[in-house]
């Protein structure tokens, strides 16, 4: 098992922080988990602790933005898109500011904090909002890449990261490309479009099927927003159906941004393998993924059904 991507962003960020002057980080008291620790002790006098306050920590890096800095800041998903959404709509979103939104703990994966800690409706909610930019890298190496190149864009970037521990999936060759999926592996029939740590589910769920002769395509697409429309434009034309897998609801996530791709450009089957408009529970990472059917033997088993 790898590390986790909060893991990879906290050391990414600890190198940001230092080559580029402009970069600040915020954190609301979860400095620890968050991993912005690697930062404060990279560069101290640019972090700012700015306690269980969200809100006003997004209104805080709205204005270190609009001074010309380079805000990321960082909280639990919920927190960070749930608690303080107002401020980042308003005061982030509508001016268009420099803040990068880095969330930690996303999604049911969480674990035994439970329902109220598992963030399943982050993509949706930082997709809706104009102008912004939303990411969620699948593995540490793609997370470190992913965290610099932000730096690089202009405007309001929300990137979602994981609590949990996840399998490589990029050597050190890889290179990140904003807005462009990465096709991992070339199939036929099926196309399984994953985004996160579900890109990893994806791939063992290829070698469960590759047993019953069967060899899907393998999508990673990890920005949600903007989306490679004509990735999945070609792949609608040259698959018979798209799977879509998600550790987020299935409303207004990676499968309702591929639904409303295909709606404009190219109608194609859909199922959507992800949270199935409900909440979560408490649990073990691995428990609810099979309790919620987000892991391998629950993607294999879509496959199979759609083909017959």
């Amino acid at each position: 098992m790898g590390i986790a991507t909060r893991e990879a962003y906290g050391k990414a960020l600890a190198e940001l922080i230092k080559e580029n002057e402009r970069v600040v980080v915020l954190d609301a008291d979860l400095t620890k988990s968050t991993k912005t620790s690697e930062a404060k002790k990279a560069c101290p006098e640019r972090h700012f602790n700015m306690g269980i306050a969200e809100g006003n920590m997004m209104s805080v890096a709205a204005g270190l933005a609009a001074s010309g800095q380079i805000v990321y800041a960082s909280s639990f998903a919920m927190f960070a898109a749930g608690r303080a959404y107002e401020q980042i709509r308003n005061s982030i979103g509508y001016p268009h500011l420099n803040v990068k939104i880095c969330a930690t703990h996303a999604g049911i994966t969480v674990g035994e904090d439970g329902a109220s800690h598992q963030a399943i409706e982050d993509l949706a909610l930082m997709r809706v909002i104009p102008g912004m930019k939303v990411f969620q890298p699948c593995d540490a190496k793609e997370t470190r890449e992913m965290i610099k190149a932000i730096a690089e864009v202009e405007g309001p970037c929300y990137v979602r990261l994981g609590r949990s521990g996840v399998d490589d999936v990029n050597d050190e060759n890889y290179q990140f490309e904003l807005g462009k999926g990465v096709v991992l592996h070339e199939g036929k029939d099926v196309a399984i479009i994953a985004t996160g740590m579900m890109v990893q589910e994806a791939l063992k769920a290829k070698e469960e099927l590759k047993e019953a002769g069967i060899e899907p395509t393998i999508v990673n697409i990890h920005t949600i927003k903007p989306i490679d429309e004509e990735l999945i434009e070609k792949l609608a034309k040259t698959h018979k159906v798209l799977i879509t897998c998600e550790e987020h609801s299935v409303i207004g996530g990676l499968g309702g941004a591929v639904a409303e791709v295909t709606a404009r450009r190219c109608p194609a089957r859909i199922e959507m393998i992800g949270v199935q408009d409900t909440f979560g529970e408490s649990g073990t990472p691995q428990a609810l993924l099979e309790k919620y059917g987000l892991n391998a033997k629950a993607i294999a088993k879509k496959v199979k059904e759609v083909l017959q």
